[in-house]
């Protein structure tokens, strides 16, 4: 397993947005690897929240998160995070 490193872009957008490395780190472990923009992959996880999200101090089942990374030989970089909060179960 490579290792995986995170772009400050990357850390401030999971602060902003409510992810944490462990998340991000599942996601690229676990989920299936899909082609992004620009040479990039991004992999998503649903995982169980039931809480309010600080973003919009609403109550969410699920949080999805999505890191953005590129495969570099060496290591994995993480470039940015997206992070989705939702009421409905994601079937995988």
């Amino acid at each position: 397993v490579k290792p995986i490193r995170f772009s400050n872009h990357a850390r401030l957008q999971m602060v902003l947005r409510g992810a944490t490395e462990e998340e991000v780190i599942s996601a690229i472990s676990s989920g299936k690897w899909e082609t992004a923009k620009v040479g990039k992959f991004k992999a998503k996880h649903q995982f169980d929240f039931k809480r309010v999200a600080l973003t919009n101090k609403q109550f969410y089942e699920y949080k999805t998160v999505e890191p953005i990374f590129a495969d570099e030989p060496d290591k994995v970089v993480i470039v940015t995070v997206k992070v989705y909060y939702s009421n409905e179960e994601v079937k995988s």
